[in-house]
């Protein structure tokens, strides 16, 4: 029988994001497992090199970082009431820390939403779902959006 254990719920703070939390709850629940809800603030290193002085970046970082540390933890009071669920965020690009995290926190499934682009958005935005799909080491659960 398939044990899960832990559960990477990946979320972006969009209007979506309560259900992609009930998602990993019900699991959570169903299944006696812990969850770890994970936001991945955007890295802005790829600005360094405009003429814009790398204190300025790394100040804007932080306070990205610190207001999302506070909406996390809002988050999780109105959505994660009965589980067990750890909040963090990091920064960088969305996927590739999912992923990096995921492995080292061993989580046994990964639940996030997808925005369902297609065409020029899907090519210029690409999906951070679809990275994580195909290269996630444990099951992964995307809730499309109505």
């Amino acid at each position: 029988m398939v044990t899960i254990k832990k559960i990477l719920c990946a979320v972006d703070f969009s209007e979506y994001s309560p259900v992609v939390a009930d998602y990993a709850s019900t699991i959570a629940k169903t299944m006696g497992a812990e969850i770890i809800c994970l936001y991945v603030a955007p890295s802005l290193d790829q600005y360094v090199g405009f003429h814009v002085p790398p204190s300025s970046i790394e100040n804007f970082v932080g306070e990205i970082v610190t207001g999302a540390d506070t909406t996390m933890e809002k988050f999780i009071e109105d959505n994660f009431k009965d589980e067990t669920t750890k909040g963090k965020v990091l920064t960088g690009y969305a996927a590739e820390e999912i992923l990096t995290f995921a492995k080292s926190a061993k989580v046994d499934m990964i639940v996030m939403g997808t925005h369902g682009r297609t065409g020029i958005d899907r090519i210029l935005f690409g999906s951070v779902a679809e990275k994580i799909v195909k290269a996630a080491i444990c099951p992964v659960l995307t809730i499309r959006p109505e």
